[in-house]
């Protein structure tokens, strides 16, 4: 075992934007709060500073927090948690998260080196699909009108940089910045109301409009002069937010007509907006350039006849172009646009035809003046939009669990006469049934039968995906994901309800393959259900109708979540089944012919499958990305990885560089080394998981521990989401969400989903020798040690036992957290001896010293919550105390940086 460390690590070189925007911070709180809430304030910030600095004595200090009362309490914790937010802006600024490599200029020039050509690449990219989804799963704490404050402080900070002193307005940028911070301060940080899905379709469309449709295209600009071509539109974005209907009642037919229709209305007003900035720059004359007849027929069809644009053919035809966006707009939003055209123009039937008309004004300039007008420019970035984004803005798709499904379709069946009770039979006899009813053109739903109230919402929502698809067009909707898939039947059961509304169309009598408009996608999430996969899909595949119709697609996409299978197995037996899965998967696919898409469940903590995502894709197994991924983007990790254009830019081009690396350059074992480090973790795995199910699932009375020692009833109250905590009234740990379970063990710095049971596994490991190799070599194991230091050291079994405390059995608490403190000695002790580091991110400085410089910011927030909850749980009435609690659990996860 590597020795460990005893000495402290060496003081944190702070950003100087910390200390900048914590000096305003400071001078807001004294003129807002008042003198004697800034002493106290920094009173019990240097104490915990030097505690956390080891200062001789230091231990022996008071905290100060005894001496707040409750309006002092609210406030402090205010403070720290709005400090917290800006340590987190100036980090980002900095470019901490930006990893090595995580560039496509790099990944091209590392596949060039490795003997890659540009044709290889050219040819990859050609049938790639990359795609960040956005959902809604709850674990953004802040308020967007915080989020949106954060983000001025932000632009007035790259004026700064500029060295400019005053903005476009005329006001003095430090004096700007004062006035946003005050504004921060003075901003209510909590909700008072719970969001409801429209709520949640604003939030995400307004990340859409700010910062995905100005960076997408910019990006596309950068890859091209990288590449030295023009690439596809390869890289798309997608979302839930809308379609996700499992687990949450308030996702229906029209919140699916809401979400698209915003987003459409959003991706047309930024076409028409470019379209109308391009016609006052376009201001080219007939008479002083060489207009080709295409832009001429163009102009002429516009029906601009305005004597002042008569020699401009390029603004006349723009005006023609706007003409048309308006009419679209009407069609499809059924109101004006903010600017209405003076002109009529006939709606355009597709983003196609739109293109179609840009690019003949792009061609017209770059055929004139040796295309010195021809560099792309404004004009070049409302193509890609068009290309990237088309009328729908995000491709959107559908989730429901199967066992709806079931349901619905066991009662179609039985009203039009075809099978009285479906569910009674065997999985053979569905196949068979289902088959069946798949192979004609009848369709099952009567129009003056009526149905139950779910039957009735499931048939709204495939009737509105078939009416989406003629409004904004196919890319509105491509997947429809389902939960729990453990069968064939829970695929052929959505291919069903799909063919009703047309979405499926049986293959013509001359053997022609059947048609899916929308893809039915399995999630498999479970242990169980991930060790099932691979049969499940062979199976499907042996379909004749279904191979057919999926080598006609190309490819069929498989969902892998972490979620459920974290909370089922434990962190480690999760990562591992996911990688057997998704390489046994991989097989059945290569055996069938059939391209495979992965779709990862990733979520924004490591317990719910977060961490680096540039380290996890190219940590997959080979051959199983194959240049077409997509990932789940969620909760406070949509603000923190793409809050701005910048960070935007920087985490999409992590995914793509990765996504390329992973595909043409992987990183390849021997086989000897391949066979012996995956034989090594189907042990470490087993033992894992033992131990992870022995303490959650076999401890009596570990339910009631983890209800009393962390704070899931207050964060089940949080206003974060419209989605219940729980999938049922049932208090048991496998009927709550993976989300709150993560959560809460973060709040109480235990985040045991995040290393639980691997610490028992190692130790028990024999052959240490191995283990070192395999951190040495296999980027998989790299990847998964490397989450978890990150967790362990945010994790504190200091402020865990405090939390401890908070459950009133001492022999039930005692046991447990012996269990926990056990497990995590074992965790931490054997990942330093594994790497050879002598502490916790001893090798990555960045990461030690952010979350260093957190800690002491973190350890009173804590220390506040749990007094509350006693004083809360006690049945005192104050609200002020709920308030208090609520405002630390925002401010707790604003400081780890990653809640649930």
């Amino acid at each position: 075992m590597a020795d460990i460390d005893t000495t402290p690590p060496a003081p944190i070189s702070q950003n100087p934007d910390i200390r900048y925007l914590g000096r305003i911070l400071g001078d807001v709180i004294r003129a807002y709060g008042g003198e004697k809430l800034f002493r106290q304030t920094e009173y019990i910030r240097s104490a915990s500073v030097d505690r956390h600095r080891g200062v001789a004595g230091a231990d022996g200090i008071d905290t100060g927090l005894d001496s707040l009362n409750l309006d002092d309490t609210l406030a402090f914790v205010r403070g720290f948690m709005l400090f917290s937010m800006l340590a987190n802006l100036a980090e980002d600024r900095q470019g901490v998260a930006q990893e090595t490599g995580a560039t496509v200029a790099e990944a091209v020039e590392r596949l060039r080196e490795h003997g890659i050509g540009d044709a290889a690449i050219t040819d990859l990219l050609e049938h790639s699909l990359i795609v960040p989804v956005l959902t809604a799963h709850p674990t953004e704490v802040r308020r967007k009108s915080m989020i949106d404050h954060k983000n001025r402080v932000a632009d007035l900070m790259k004026m700064k940089d500029a060295g400019l002193d005053h903005t476009p307005s005329g006001d003095r940028i430090d004096e700007a910045l004062h006035r946003q911070i005050a504004l921060l301060w003075q901003t209510r940080p909590l909700r008072r109301d719970r969001l409801f899905v429209a709520d949640e379709v604003e939030n995400a469309r307004a990340y859409m409009q700010d910062v995905f449709l100005p960076a997408l295209p910019m990006l596309y600009a950068r890859w091209e002069r990288v590449l030295g071509h023009r690439p596809p539109a390869f890289l798309r974005l997608g979302s839930w937010i809308g379609g996700d209907r499992d687990g949450n009642p308030f996702v229906t037919a029209d919140a699916l007509r809401h979400a698209l229709g915003r987003q459409c209305e959003t991706a047309l007003v930024h076409y028409l907006d470019g379209v109308h900035a391009l016609g006052q720059d376009l201001s080219i004359a007939t008479g002083l350039s060489n207009t080709p007849d295409a832009v001429l027929a163009l102009a002429e069809a516009s029906g601009d006849t305005s004597p002042s644009r008569a020699d401009e053919p390029y603004r006349r035809a723009l005006a023609g172009i706007y003409a048309r966006l308006c009419a679209t707009h009407i069609r499809l939003t059924g109101k004006q646009p903010p600017r209405p055209s003076m002109l009529s123009g006939e709606a355009y039937a597709s983003p196609s035809e739109l293109r179609h008309d840009l690019a003949v004004l792009a061609n017209g300039l770059a055929s004139d003046g040796a295309g010195i007008l021809a560099s792309g420019g404004a004009l070049g970035r409302l193509i890609r939009a068009v290309e990237i984004f088309g009328f729908h803005l995000a491709t959107l798709d559908l989730r429901q669990n199967s066992d709806v499904h079931e349901r619905v379709v066991a009662e179609l069946l039985k009203a039009a006469g075809v099978c009285a009770d479906y569910a009674a039979l065997d999985e053979a006899a569905r196949v068979a049934l289902l088959r069946a009813e798949l192979g004609h053109g009848r369709l099952l739903i009567n129009r003056w039968h009526d149905y139950s109230e779910e039957t009735a919402k499931e048939i709204a929502i495939v009737e509105a995906a078939a009416q989406a698809h003629v409004d904004y067009g196919p890319q509105a909707i491509t997947a429809y994901n389902i939960s729990k898939a453990e069968s064939v039947s829970d695929m052929l059961e959505v291919n069903l309800l799909l063919k009703e509304a047309g979405l499926y169309r049986p293959g013509g009598d001359a053997g022609a393959a059947p048609q899916a408009a929308i893809m039915a996608v399995p999630l498999f999430e479970t242990i169980g259900d991930l060790e099932a996969a691979p049969q499940v899909m062979r199976a499907y595949f042996a379909l004749p109708e279904i191979a057919g119709l999926v080598k006609a697609r190309g490819y069929q996409e498989v969902m892998v979540g972490y979620s459920d299978s974290n909370k089922d197995g434990g962190y480690l037996t999760s990562t591992w089944s996911l990688n057997h899965a998704s390489r046994a998967l991989a097989k059945v696919f290569v055996d069938t012919g059939i391209a495979m898409q992965l779709f990862h469940g990733r979520g924004g903590a490591v317990g719910r499958g977060g961490g680096s995502s540039f380290a996890a894709i190219r940590a997959q197994p080979k051959g199983t990305v194959q240049g077409r991924i997509r990932i789940t983007e969620q909760g406070e990790v949509i603000a923190a990885k793409y809050g701005t254009v910048e960070s935007a830019e920087l985490n999409l081009e992590a995914i793509t560089s990765a996504a390329l690396i992973a595909t043409l350059d992987h990183d390849d074992l021997s086989e000897a080394d391949e066979a012996r480090f995956a034989a090594a973790m189907d042990m470490i795995s087993r033992d894992a998981f033992r131990s992870y199910r022995d303490l959650v699932y076999g401890t009596e009375g570990f339910n009631q521990f983890f209800r009393a020692a962390t704070p899931i009833t207050e964060i089940a109250g949080l206003k974060i989401g419209s989605r219940p905590a729980s999938r049922s009234k049932s208090q048991r740990i496998e009927d709550l969400r993976a989300i709150p379970w993560v959560f809460s063990w973060a709040q109480a710095r235990i985040m045991l989903p995040g290393w639980y049971g691997v610490g028992q596994a190692l130790q028990g490991h024999a052959d240490k020798g191995l283990l070192t190799a395999m951190a040495q070599g296999w980027p998989f194991f790299q990847a998964l040690l490397g989450n978890m230091e990150m967790v362990l050291a945010k994790s504190d079994m200091g402020i865990a036992r405090h939390y401890a405390g908070l459950v009133p059995d001492e022999k039930l608490r005692e046991q447990v957290f012996g269990s926990i403190t056990s497990g995590w000695n074992a965790a931490h002790d054997n990942l330093l001896s594994i790497t050879g580091q002598s502490r916790l991110l001893a090798d990555n400085p960045a990461l030690d010293a952010s979350i260093r410089l957190r800690l002491p910011y973190i350890e009173p927030l804590n220390l506040l919550q749990i007094e509350l909850i006693k004083r809360h749980r006690a049945g005192e009435a104050d609200e002020r105390i709920p308030e208090g609690i609520q405002l630390s659990i925002n401010a707790i996860a604003t400081a780890l940086r990653n809640s649930g």
